[in-house]
């Protein structure tokens, strides 16, 4: 008797436990943009495959990738989880000045990345590879967290330091984007200090003033989770873009 109480009390407390697993711990002044539950506020994106594509087709296959988004992406134990198939998770709501804290883990020979405003990247490696001196420009042995969509050589381009953990654990970025410009903490290491984010996508124009975020999937698994946004004010916005403007000089 005693226990068939205690598999009955274990099967009734036991998806209130998942719940409150999946359940995000927002720190003070950020608010969560993943619920850690479903794919809500999310749909399929790959940006790269529609870029060139204009009118009716352009509409469909930003239909099916929408389509498409939830046989690729996944939610499991809280996490947002990804094979490295299909479209890039981004965020239906739009982002300006921000603060992004988030978290990921993955796996070796994988390629990834944060795509701030819609645009390419803040680059997740495999810091293990060898530097393959035929490609001078691709450096994943320097580690993750640099821009790079950003021009060869420029600043924010590569990181600053190496800070990847070990496969198998969780990582932390923090990124501020105020502007064009970007500053980008890995596991509490600063890699990018306040460099101009190149707009990839036409490098005569400015980085656009708003645009999603964007998590790339390609070549393998990986997992993000706890992420959260800090909407950044106009006067700190001002202060920090006076301050970097001013060190640059």
């Amino acid at each position: 008797m005693k226990r068939n109480l205690l598999i009955l009390t274990f099967l009734l407390l036991a998806p209130l436990a998942l719940l409150h697993a999946a359940e995000p711990v927002t720190p003070k002044g950020f608010r969560a943009i993943f619920n850690g539950r479903d794919l809500a506020g999310w749909y399929g994106l790959n940006p790269h495959s529609v870029v060139k594509l204009q009118g009716e087709k352009r509409e469909a296959h930003l239909k099916k990738q929408r389509e498409e988004f939830a046989n690729h992406w996944r939610v499991e134990n809280g996490e947002l989880v990804n094979a490295g198939t299909g479209p890039y998770a981004t965020t239906e709501e739009e982002f300006g000045n921000i603060e992004l804290f988030i978290e990921y883990k993955t796996v070796p020979k994988a390629d990834s990345g944060i795509y701030l405003r819609g645009t390419p990247q803040v680059q997740i490696w495999d810091k293990n590879q060898i530097f393959d001196p035929k490609k001078p420009t691709r450096k994943p042995h320097l580690g993750s967290g640099g821009l790079f969509n950003n021009t060869p050589d420029a600043p924010g381009r590569d990181p600053l330091v190496l800070a990847d953990k070990p496969f198998g654990e969780w990582n932390a970025f923090r990124i501020r984007q105020v502007g064009a410009r970007t500053w980008v903490w890995l596991n509490n290491k600063l890699v990018v200090d306040g460099a101009v984010m190149e707009n990839f996508w036409d490098r005569t124009k400015p980085l656009p003033a708003k645009g999603p975020i964007m998590l790339q999937t390609h070549g393998g698994d990986i997992r993000w989770r706890n992420l959260f946004v800090r909407d950044i004010p106009a006067d700190e916005a001002s202060r920090l873009l006076r301050e970097v403007e001013g060190a640059k000089k």
